[in-house]
């Protein structure tokens, strides 16, 4: 089993954004997150911190138009590191799961890096903005992420009343799950797959 930094750089350029993501899987949370989007940025770092992945993200987007143009491409990018850093993903877990608690509200992860990606997004109050940032954009980041990222991702918040909450608490499950599924495992010779291949 390799024992080689995972770490991967990506860029995506359209006439929308400009993105660049910086993905350590083996760090120490430390972050460095850009958008031009506050409330995202918050939730960027607070998932570098839980999941202790060493993150950048520079991200430039016409959020005079829209914020959603900026959030999904961050989900598309971070996506792309994130298979790029894993490489042929000998020697991980695969799967992980977490819930995560904030306040009244709790949330709760799943995730299978199995390359067939799909997200089942449960409980969150779509309708829901916390200052300028709609709650439905959630959605968009972590399709964005369970796309590019090939994994299968559930989450749900379980119960739970104020939006900023819900959201935070999906973010903090959702790095505790994926820094799970990511961690290498002695125990695990090549690919986690009676396939042979992820």
């Amino acid at each position: 089993m390799s024992q080689g930094k995972r770490q991967a750089k990506k860029t995506r350029k359209t006439s929308e954004t400009e993105i660049t993501v910086s993905l350590g899987l083996d760090g120490k949370g430390t972050a460095k997150v850009k958008t031009g989007i506050p409330f995202f940025d918050h939730m960027l770092n607070l998932f570098a911190r839980h999941g202790l992945f060493d993150l950048q993200v520079v991200a430039k987007g016409d959020l005079e138009v829209d914020l959603h143009h900026t959030v999904e491409d961050v989900g598309i990018v971070l996506g792309q590191a994130l298979v790029a850093a894993l490489g042929k993903k000998e020697g991980i877990r695969r799967y992980g799961t977490a819930h995560a608690p904030m306040d009244e509200t709790l949330a709760r992860v799943a995730i299978d890096l199995s390359g067939r990606p799909y997200l089942e997004l449960r409980g969150l109050n779509h309708r829901g903005r916390v200052g300028n940032f709609p709650a439905q954009l959630v959605e968009e980041f972590l399709r964005a992420l369970s796309v590019h990222g090939g994994m299968n991702l559930h989450a749900e918040v379980l119960y739970g009343r104020d939006g900023h909450h819900q959201i935070e608490a999906i973010f903090k499950a959702l790095a505790k799950a994926l820094e799970e599924a990511v961690r290498r495992d002695a125990r695990v010779g090549g690919v986690p797959s009676t396939k042979g291949s992820l």
